[in-house]
């Protein structure tokens, strides 16, 4: 299996696969604390929906870049459903749910009325639960998500301590003076470019796995913000590395395998917490 696994590594796409695949799991653990922590962990969903009926779009008008739609609608519809879900009348998690299904239900149909491929079900199926084209990365689109990932570290790197404000206690951090709503707009708009450079990755409907698996993990195990945000990093790193090699050794989808080795991950991190004594809230 060594050999094999050597073997595969020669080859660029197996490489870029592998750099893709770490960039974003370690880009969607930073934020999978706060947005648990806030009781905002179904945003994924939501904008991974929205993301799905962009790319339909996109696919319909037979654009050679979908990130050139699907980005900025995801970014806007980010703003909106943070905008929507402080609304006295709509609650976060109705307009969560609200956005999701209509964004689903209007990407599938476009794709049905207006349909361009042969195999409609397979595409479907392919940007639900994850795709190949992890595999069939270009040198152009792993430069392009790598200068997204960055952007998305340095932004939390800068901001770690009013992002932190903002997570434990917004009403006291809006009193001292910090701009909270401008803190929870840059949380959501790194979260939009987050979900859709996980899209390719594990799909629309698995994209909330890589925020909310590792975070809970680290959570069983450590009791800091900090300790629990570099754990939940270095999990969710090592879980993406590990489900991209079982998945092209193996021959499994690759979207299924990250989200099965994280379900694995935490169910071991559940265990060891107990073995220590751990409570099930330990934030």
């Amino acid at each position: 299996m060594i050999e094999k696994l050597i073997m595969y590594m020669q080859y660029p796409f197996v490489r870029y696969a592998l750099i893709v695949g770490v960039l974003i799991a370690l880009c969607s653990s930073l934020l999978g604390v706060t947005l648990v922590l806030k009781r905002f962990s179904f945003i994924g969903d939501g904008l991974s929906h929205v993301a799905f009926g962009a790319m339909s779009i996109a696919a319909v008008m037979n654009l050679t870049n979908e990130m050139l739609l699907v980005l900025p609608v995801t970014i806007l519809s980010a703003v909106l459903l943070l905008r929507t879900g402080q609304n006295a009348k709509i609650k976060g998690d109705a307009a969560i749910a609200m956005i999701s299904v209509g964004a689903l239900a209007f990407g599938y149909l476009i794709m049905n009325i207006f349909s361009t491929s042969s195999n409609l079900s397979g595409d479907v199926c392919s940007t639900l639960f994850g795709s190949t084209s992890i595999l069939t990365l270009t040198i152009r689109e792993v430069g392009l998500c790598a200068v997204l990932s960055v952007a998305v570290v340095v932004i939390f790197v800068l901001f770690y301590n009013k992002i932190f404000a903002v997570t434990f206690n917004e009403n006291f951090a809006k009193a001292t003076g910090t701009k909270t709503d401008t803190y929870n707009l840059i949380i959501a708009v790194v979260t939009a470019v987050i979900i859709v450079l996980a899209m390719n990755l594990v799909g629309s409907l698995l994209i909330s796995a890589l925020v909310i698996f590792p975070a809970l993990s680290a959570m069983r195990l450590f009791d800091s913000f900090m300790k629990v945000t570099i754990c939940s990093a270095v999990l969710s790193v090592i879980c993406a590395f590990s489900g991209i090699v079982i998945s092209i050794l193996a021959g499994t989808p690759v979207g299924s395998t990250i989200v099965a080795v994280d379900a694995a991950a935490f169910g071991v991190s559940a265990l060891a917490g107990m073995a220590a004594g751990k409570t099930i809230k330990t934030i």
